[in-house]
């Protein structure tokens, strides 16, 4: 079966590039959600829900259960699969994405969830602000940076909008349904992370039933921590394949 990665906000399928190139499996893929690096469907409106049942249909195509992997974003839609539909997972693995009642949303979120600041957030971004807000706020690296806000064109910024109004409660929608994931799970979290606090790393776990591995590093664990990550889910596939 194969292991299946998914980006967050504002990322593709490239964030997972230096995480693949310390992996030894050869049946790895990475795909872009619907309005991140690839065209949205018809009178598709980039709501949380709309990402899961995309998602779904398309782990269905995959015709046996998957090692799933998520970051951010990413995290939080790969949790909500492994709960409602756990047939399609064999293994599930997230960081830096809470799923929790508890959870507040950063100041940034706040921002995209509002009609009229989001749009004109989206409206005035200028690239290299960006990127370096990135890399002042989050420690990306300068290159990954650069790389990522390259990629974050109209049709990102639609879906950045759309999935985060459609959000505002999404921790409170989806966080008893955790306790339905079934897969052998690992929460890998940057400990360091201002946005997305590591208390949640532990809340994750511990509805999951997942093992819980703090990384020192800021938010964007596989920009930072590549081979760390890598080596952790290498390790929890092993273990999983043991039994």
């Amino acid at each position: 079966m194969p292991a299946i990665l998914i980006h967050g906000v504002p990322d593709t399928h490239r964030v997972w590039d230096g995480v693949r190139a310390h992996l030894s499996r050869g049946d790895v893929e990475a795909w872009d959600l619907p309005g991140f690096g690839s065209v949205r469907p018809d009178g598709f409106s980039s709501a949380k829900e709309e990402y899961v049942d995309w998602l779904v249909a398309r782990l269905e195509q995959v015709g046996e259960p998957v090692d799933l992997v998520g970051h951010d974003w990413g995290c939080i839609l790969t949790a909500r699969v492994a709960s409602v539909r756990p047939d399609l997972v064999r293994t599930w693995a997230g960081g830096n994405g809470p799923v929790s009642s508890h959870y507040v949303w950063h100041p940034l979120a706040k921002i995209w969830q509002d009609q009229e600041q989001g749009d004109r957030f989206m409206a005035g971004l200028e690239a290299d602000s960006f990127a370096a807000d990135l890399v002042k706020g989050f420690d990306v690296p300068v290159a990954a940076a650069a790389e990522t806000v390259r990629h974050v064109d109209a049709g990102m910024k639609d879906s950045i909008l759309g999935l985060y109004r459609s959000a505002v409660t999404v921790g409170a929608e989806w966080e008893a349904d955790l306790e339905k994931v079934s897969a052998p799970g690992l929460v890998f979290w940057g400990a360091l992370d201002p946005a997305c606090q590591v208390e949640f790393a532990d809340r994750l776990g511990a509805a999951t039933g997942a093992r819980v591995l703090r990384i020192e590093c800021n938010h964007w664990t596989v920009l930072q921590r590549p081979a760390v990550v890598a080596a952790a889910l290498e390790q929890h596939w092993r273990e999983a394949a043991a039994g």
